[in-house]
C-alpha cells in the first residue's frame, strides 16, 4: 500500500480493524461449536440428564440427533 493510498483509507480503518475482529470471532465461535470433543461432552450429559430424570426421552432424543448433526457437519467441514 502506497504512501496515498495509505492517507486515503486511513479513516476506513476503524472499520477494517471492525471487520477483521469479526472475523476472527466467526471463527472461534464456529471452531467451539463443530467442537467434536464439545459435542461429545454434550451427549454425555444428555444421557446422564436423561438417566436422572431431569429430560423426557423425546427431548433427549431430538437433542441428540441434533448433536449428531453437528458432530456429522464438523467431519465434513473438517473441524
Amino acid at each position: 500500500m502506497g504512501l496515498i493510498t495509505g492517507l486515503i483509507t486511513l479513516p476506513l480503518a476503524p472499520i477494517r480493524a471492525t471487520a477483521w475482529l469479526g472475523e476472527r470471532l466467526l471463527e472461534q465461535a464456529e471452531a467451539e461449536y463443530y467442537s467434536e470433543e464439545r459435542i461429545r461432552e454434550m451427549l454425555v450429559e444428555v444421557d446422564a440428564a436423561r438417566a436422572a430424570g431431569e429430560l423426557d426421552p423425546a427431548e433427549a432424543t431430538r437433542i441428540e440427533d441434533e448433536l449428531l448433526e453437528r458432530l456429522l457437519m464438523a467431519r465434513e467441514l473438517g473441524y
